[in-house]
């Protein structure tokens, strides 16, 4: 118990050490000092004794040359005065006793030796005995031998009292020291523990610990303050985060229900027996728009994906910056147009070259287009401008539109960030247009920067790419048009049977010959038959998959030089590789572009080979 309390508190292993320390210093002391006594005090009385032997033994020395036992006897007794000798003797050099002394108050004696023994001392028990040779003149008359008390015990006990006192006041003095180190040492580390507590327990990231020292101890109190608030930050980035999520999520549901609800109205009227052609025309032409809007948000989603994995690339070339421009806003022109915007197009006559990728920076002129106009009240003017400043090209987009608080000039390129968070807001997005914007110029080693005057006073977003030091090749051959395309035999494989029959009406319709299967093993069997000039797969069908189809196809002469397309939703940069390694020479994201299938189906064989298919536009 005693001990599991020691270890689940600091202050008391201090203690501990501190006590342990000390009363482990004074004891290993208290024995060094203690042998040490005992040493110096057996040196000490066998000294004093060996000069109380060599006294006697220059006066004896007289008596034992003339034989006279009375002198002898007389001399021994001058030890009376030394109150610690027990017995006194003196051997003749043949060895025998010549005379004796001994205390009568020291009870009972051992007798004396019978003969002496060689010269030195011996201790036996608490007593010391010494003989000590007698020699005058260099000639040996005798022996001297002397037994007196030894009690080095008595001077130990009285050793060890005063130790024991020095180490009470050493460990009371230990006791104080340990009092302050829990101040100085303790004290800090326990407040750290108690503010993490709070901090868990409350989840205050506002708190701190108090800092006392300016030692290595304030410096881990800086440390876990500077922890704390680091921890707070990253707390706050990740419910802001967390929220701009499901922001996100709810939004995306919205923005798909908007179109999907005209899409089905469309449908509803189509079906009516009473439609009239002009209703047939417009519920088609709403259909086509909600379906570039659908394809536009799938496609949106899709780049926050690359974003996130760090698989966004673009495929640089010297290209002419006027046209990227051009692209972008003849693919927003419609939108606005819808709008009522009036938009002003300003372009240099010389061309401005840059290395980039032509339809990455189309997308990227188009988001802010599509952004001015989303976000600008229907009447409102649009301008896009292009010019050189030094070593850049320098692309704006202005508008009047509802402008930016100037605090939120950089948020807005978050993740996930609306403009107009409001219920009452006329136009809505992902949130993910200007990031993949930012993103998008900045792979291309540019900057892209969104500047305001205030909350209605329009938006300008400014992007500058660095100018090519060479210009674009002279563009090739026009492609080929799709007007009297010759006749194909196709190959349609997909599992989704609305998709392939109502793909199949539409190749049909243009005078193809179509054969439609529904899963991998059936578009093996078909294509030894059918022998197809063309054939579109998806990937994920039952039986045999699409890369598998499509190597069995390319493997098998006869089929080897059909155009294998595949047909999926999966458009990742990793998925375009895995059909080219499978076989496929072209690769389409759904929804299908009519306009891409006629250009691959006049090509075939040729041109549907010279390069990999793009994503359908949306």
């Amino acid at each position: 118990m005693i001990f599991r309390s020691i270890r689940s508190s600091i202050r008391r292993k201090v203690i501990l050490i501190v006590m342990a320390t000390t009363v482990s210093a004074l004891l290993l002391s208290a024995i060094g000092l203690a042998v040490y006594d005992l040493r110096v005090y057996e040196r000490q009385w066998t000294s004093d004794l060996t000069l109380q032997a060599e006294i006697l033994a220059r006066a004896s020395a007289p008596a034992l040359q003339f034989d006279d036992r009375d002198t002898a006897a007389k001399d021994l007794k001058l030890v009376r005065v030394r109150r610690m000798v027990l017995q006194a003797a003196l051997y003749r050099q043949d060895g025998q006793l010549f005379a004796t002394y001994a205390r009568t108050d020291a009870g009972e004696l051992p007798g004396f030796p019978e003969h002496p023994a060689a010269d030195g001392y011996r201790i036996q028990g608490d007593q010391l005995v010494l003989f000590r040779r007698v020699v005058e003149n260099g000639e040996p008359l005798g022996t001297i031998y002397l037994r007196a008390m030894y009690l080095p015990w008595n001077r130990l006990r009285d050793y060890l009292t005063i130790i024991g006192v020095v180490m009470v006041a050493s460990v009371a003095l230990a006791a104080l020291l340990s009092g302050w180190l829990q101040s100085t040492i303790t004290g800090p580390i326990l407040e750290v523990a108690r503010v993490a507590r709070e901090v868990i327990d409350k989840r205050d990231y506002a708190l701190r610990a108090k800092k006392t020292t300016g030692d290595e101890i304030g410096e881990l109190v800086d440390s876990f303050n500077g922890m704390i608030a680091d921890t707070g930050r990253r707390a706050d980035a990740l419910r802001e985060a967390d929220q701009r999520k499901d922001e996100f999520l709810a939004t995306l549901a919205h923005e798909l229900r908007n179109p999907l609800a005209p899409l089905r109205n469309a449908v509803e009227i189509l079906r009516m027996p009473v439609a009239t052609p002009q209703m047939g025309t417009r519920a088609l032409e709403m259909m086509d728009r909600q379906l570039l809007q659908m394809v536009r948000l799938v496609d949106d989603l899709l780049d926050v994906s690359r974003i996130t994995t760090g698989k966004l690339m673009v495929r640089r070339s010297t290209i002419v910056l006027q046209d990227a421009v051009r692209d972008a806003v003849d693919t927003v022109k419609p939108f606005l147009d819808a709008r009522q915007h009036s938009l002003e197009l300003r372009l240099p006559e010389a061309p401005v070259a840059v290395e980039g990728d032509r339809t990455r920076l189309a997308q990227v002129f188009s988001n802010l287009l599509h952004n001015a106009g989303k976000y600008t009240e229907p009447g409102g003017h649009i301008a896009i401008s292009l010019e050189r400043d030094a070593d850049a090209a320098v692309v704006k987009v202005a508008d009047n539109g509802l402008g930016l608080d100037p605090a939120f000039t950089e948020s807005i390129f978050e993740m996930f960030v609306q403009v107009d968070r409001s219920l009452t807001r006329t136009q809505a997005g992902l949130g993910v247009g200007l990031t993949l914007a930012r993103r998008l110029v900045a792979l291309h080693g540019g900057s892209i920067a969104a500047s305001s005057d205030g909350i209605g006073r329009g938006t300008v977003f400014t992007v500058r790419i660095p100018l090519s030091g060479s210009m674009p090749e002279a563009a090739g051959l026009a492609p080929a048009s799709t007007q009297n395309a010759p006749r194909r035999r196709v190959l349609l494989a997909d599992d989704n049977v609305d998709f392939a029959n109502s793909l199949a009406s539409l190749l049909t319709a243009h005078g193809h010959d179509v054969r439609v299967v529904h899963d991998g093993a059936e578009a093996l069997r078909v294509a030894a038959e059918f022998l197809p000039e063309c054939a579109f797969l998806d990937i994920g069908m039952p039986k045999v998959h699409g890369y598998e189809v499509a190597r069995r196809l390319k493997a098998s002469p006869a089929t080897a030089d059909c155009v294998l397309v595949a047909v999926t939703g999966w458009g990742q940069e990793d998925d375009r590789r895995r059909a080219r390694d499978a076989g496929f020479d072209r690769h389409l994201v759904k929804p299908i572009d009519p306009e891409q299938l006629e250009a691959i189906l006049a090509g075939a064989g040729r041109a549907a080979k010279a390069g990999e298919g793009a994503p359908a536009k949306g």
